[in-house]
Parts: structure tokens; sequence; C-alpha cells
């Protein structure tokens, strides 16, 4: 498939994406142009109309190139309050059409400035729904962008077929995270949760964190300490038993979870050998790592869920929340020993498990990002209940209402 659009009166530089289906795309590059970029990646692509500066920092999206269907992208420019990481972490990205000019009173710079500050490659005059449509039909597989003239088509299949597959893959257990306090001044980002957390201290695990989940922490009164995935267990349990933390937070992140197997052996020994309970909430990655860590399987899924408008259902309430999604992986729900484990989520769309509880102890993991940051806000009471549980005010089991 090659795509040709035209554009009159913008001048630009020859980019193109291939994919390991033999699938090349043409288009105009920006960002990081002009600098030999040849990058290999997994490609996915998100469905949010809005959002596009939250989902270019976010840690999930390492190693891949990411596709947006929404027409128009870097209409409102980027600004530094809508950061979610220190920096672009997507591998390239491929939209429709970049706007000519942004607009916003916040905005501090425009995309293609920021994607060449971060050395990475952007492509725009793309059909993004017919290439959606392939990896749909297809399932994502490996990429290559690059506005390199000297290689052939051929040559940036080959290329894209040399890239190994996301499964498998561990991105979270090499990251280097010293223990800090994150207390990022919250500014205009809104503050009207009630501070439900007020004096509690929460440890987060870094494999890939989204500020928004520390603001809303942060907002609800908590005090956050991050410590890296490679955390001792024996050393949170006396800090619990001390006192010094009040709950534990495992974090979203890039990747095939069964790959992390430290992480996982960590969060086993802390939920089912070690005593007392110490409550604790997973979100993303760190959903399907504390199912892995209570006998489930994960699974590659053939496209994945990445967008803003994923419906769930509470299967505690029956109240069904839109909410904001960003994974490859998935757990096999019958993987699941349900004398231990309750089913909480599901996917409405498709019927996957979005989120879960253990029945003897006060864990929670979603596999949807209730912090949203882009997104609905409808999921936002998976903090509160986590906050509860960490004064020991909620049931041991949440699926006790």
């Amino acid at each position: 498939m090659t795509n040709q659009i035209e554009n009159p009166g913008r001048e630009g530089n020859p980019c193109r994406l291939a994919l390991a289906d033999g699938t090349v795309v043409a288009g105009r590059g920006f960002g990081a142009v002009g600098r030999s970029v040849v990058q290999a990646a997994e490609v996915v692509f998100n469905t949010a109309m809005t959002g596009y500066q939250e989902s270019l920092t976010d840690p999930s999206y390492s190693g891949q190139i990411l596709v947006f269907t929404a027409p128009m992208f870097g209409n409102t420019g980027v600004n530094r309050e809508d950061l979610e990481s220190e920096g672009v972490q997507v591998s390239g990205m491929v939209c429709r059409e970049l706007a000519r000019r942004h607009s916003n009173f916040r905005a501090s710079g425009d995309v293609a400035a920021f994607l060449a500050e971060h050395g990475v490659l952007g492509m725009d005059r793309v059909d993004t729904r017919a290439l959606t449509r392939v990896l749909r039909g297809k399932g994502v597989m490996p990429g290559v962008i690059s506005d390199r003239t000297d290689l052939t088509d051929a040559r940036m299949v080959e290329l894209a077929r040399e890239k190994p597959s996301m499964a498998g893959a561990d991105l979270v257990s090499a990251r280097d995270v010293a223990e800090h306090a994150w207390d990022e001044d919250l500014g205009r980002w809104r503050t009207d949760a009630k501070a439900r957390g007020e004096r509690l201290t929460i440890l987060a695990i870094d494999c890939g964190v989204k500020s928004n989940t520390l603001r809303h922490l942060r907002a609800r009164g908590c005090r956050v300490r991050v410590i890296g995935p490679d955390f001792d267990p024996s050393d949170v349990l006396r800090r619990f038993e001390a006192g010094e933390v009040d709950g534990l937070f495992v974090s979203n992140g890039p990747g095939d979870p069964a790959a992390v197997e430290g992480l996982i052996a960590s969060l086993r020994e802390l939920m089912n050998e070690c005593s007392p309970r110490i409550p604790i909430l997973g979100i993303c990655l760190g959903h399907q790592v504390l199912a892995l860590a209570s006998g489930g399987r994960a699974y590659k899924m053939a496209f994945g869920h990445r967008g803003v408008n994923h419906p769930v259902r509470d299967e505690r309430t029956g109240r069904v929340e839109i909410t904001s999604q960003n994974h490859g992986f998935a757990i096999d729900v019958d993987s699941l020993d349900p004398n231990l484990c309750r089913v909480t989520h599901r996917h409405l769309n498709d019927g996957t498990l979005a989120g879960f509880c253990r029945l003897d102890r006060p864990v929670l993991a979603v596999q949807f990002h209730p912090e949203a940051s882009p997104g609905p806000h409808d999921a936002e009471s998976v903090f509160d209940w986590f906050l509860e549980a960490c004064q020991g005010r909620s049931a041991v089991s949440v699926g006790k209402k």
C-alpha cells in the first residue's frame, strides 16, 4: 500500500513507514528529520481524538511507533503541564495531517519542534485509518520508520522483519529508578479530589509510571515515594510493619508482563508469604503482573486496546464506565483461581478481563487507566477504594460490598 496525499503549498521531507507484512506507506517527515533515523519498533494505533501529548510521553509506549487515527494532529501545541514523563517515549509517530500552526493559551511550543528536541521522527500525509485497517486485520507488527532516501522499500521491509516481537520483551527490569519523594507542584492541575489519603504514605513502583497517576495520589493528600521494580520485598514489609508505609502502588509500563519475572516474584512474596496484609493497587502492567503473581496467565492481543473510549462494566455494581486504555497484553480470565480472585471489571467490547481483586487480602488491579490523561474521569473511584483500604476502612476483599 502506498499513500500519496496531496497537500498544496506545503513542502516537506520524504518519509516512509514499512511494516513486516510488506506494506510500505509514504508521507512527509517532521521532527527529527535529516538525522538518518532508522527506527524499528512495534507499530500500534490509538483511536483517541485528543491527548496526543500525553500519549507521546506515556512510558507504556516505549518500543512502539504510534499511529494516530484522529484526522488532525498538533492543533494545541505542547506544554509542560501535560507531560506524562520527562520526554517523548514513542519510537516514532504517524498522523494524517500535522496542523499548520498551533493555537492554545497554554502552549509553549509545537509538536514538530518537540519531537526534534527528543530525536523522534514523525510522519504525516498518511491515510492513518487505512493503515489502521491493516493493523486491525493482521494484528500489530514490527515496522520501520525513516526519512533516509538511500533505503529501498524492500530493505525497509527486511529491517522490519528483523525486529523481534514485543512478546517476551522485558522493558521494565532495566529501569534505573532511585527511590525519591514525588512532590511535584500540582500547579493548575485540578485538585478538587477529596483529601481521603491525608497523612498516608504510598510506595509507587515505577515500571514506567504516568505522572497523572501520582498527581491523583498527591491531590488526595498522600505522600508519595517512588521506588524501582527491583525493590526488596522484605524492606517494603519492614516499612509497612513500622508504619512508615500505608500502601503499595504498581504502575503501568511497557513490554510483555510475563517477562518481568523478578517483579512478579517480589509481588508474589509480598502477597502470599508476607504478613500483615499490605493494600496494593495495580494499573495496566501493574494489573497484569499482579495477576501473574496470583497464578494467572498473560497473552498477547491481536491489536490491543489503545484509546479513551473503552466501555468497562464494574461487575460489583453493574455501572458502566468509559475508560482510557493502553495495552497490548491481557490476562486469561480462566487462568485465575476463582477461590483466590474475583473478576471486578470486564471490557464490554470483547469481554476481556479489565479488573480483579484478591479475596484473601486488599488487592485491586485494573487493566484500564483511572487517572486518564487523556480520557474520561469515570473510573477515578479506584483511587478512593485504594486509600480506604490503606486506612483500614474497606473490606479485605473489594468483591464484598
